[in-house]
């Protein structure tokens, strides 16, 4: 049985240093010479602190701010997830109306004006941190107007933010608002 057990600790003490110690470090090394701004998280900062994640999308409140999807996990990072309640869940219908309704009130639009979609529904991880253009455009005039800017500016705002996918684009919400209170400063 010795002869056995010896073997076994060495192999288990040199997996434990190879897949414990060496190759995270390699890989952490190897992140950080190539794509270090990622590999630290993608962090943005505002007049010297660190204000959010490119890649987490937070809670912004006030009407001078452009406002995130809604977040099933109340954006939360350490409680990831989406409402997993199916398209026809009378819950997921009656939240959406209700959103519908807050979005239009908060936005000052009629009741027949059309709300986008990632307006009122969360992501898959509730962490979404991109809004979609039409989105950013009806929530300009409520921006502002709260922050006493044309609403010119702060449009040509949101397209100099503009992602384009070969679609109708989007927004990072953190990297606008940060626009927005670099064009007040």
């Amino acid at each position: 049985m010795r002869r056995q057990l010896w073997p076994a600790v060495r192999m288990v003490i040199a997996m434990t240093v190879l897949t414990g110690l060496l190759y995270p470090l390699a890989f952490t090394g190897l992140a950080q010479l190539t794509f270090s701004e990622e590999a630290n998280g993608s962090l943005v900062e505002y007049e010297g602190q660190v204000v959010g994640s490119l890649l987490l999308a937070q809670t912004f409140t006030g009407e001078e701010f452009f406002h995130p999807r809604p977040s099933a996990a109340d954006h939360d990072p350490t409680s990831s997830s989406g409402s997993n309640l199916g398209p026809t869940n009378p819950d997921l219908l009656a939240m959406i109306q209700r959103r519908v309704s807050e979005y239009r009130a908060l936005n000052g639009l009629d009741s027949s004006a059309l709300v986008p979609v990632d307006a009122v529904t969360s992501s898959a991880s509730g962490l979404d941190p991109h809004i979609s253009m039409a989105n950013a455009v009806l929530q300009a005039p409520r921006v502002a107007g709260a922050r006493g800017s044309s609403l010119e500016s702060v449009l040509q705002l949101i397209e100099a933010q503009k992602v384009d996918d070969a679609g109708s684009g989007y927004v990072n919400v953190l990297e606008l608002n940060v626009a927005l209170e670099e064009a007040r400063s």
